[in-house]
């Protein structure tokens, strides 16, 4: 798995406004930016994001992934 195949993963089952996935294929970071994060707290964001990667997290085929998973409110403050 490539850094483009996750992010695509992950679009393809969350709305991104804005989505940067990096790592070595192992372990992984991401930064997204959903409109599906507003009202939910942290544990529910990631939930959701790993609902989208489903048994690749079981399987170690995205054995690590580090988020910050934030609301488009959220991004625009942290960029202001």
């Amino acid at each position: 798995m490539n850094a483009e195949q996750l992010k695509t993963i992950i679009q393809a089952g969350l709305a991104c406004e804005h989505i940067e996935v990096t790592g070595d294929g192992v372990h992984w970071e991401a930064v997204i930016v959903s409109p599906g994060f507003e009202g939910k707290r942290k544990i529910q964001r990631h939930q959701l994001v790993y609902a989208t990667l489903g048994d690749r997290m079981k399987t170690n085929e995205v054995h690590a992934l580090s988020m910050q998973t934030v609301t488009p409110a959220e991004w625009a403050q942290l960029n202001a």
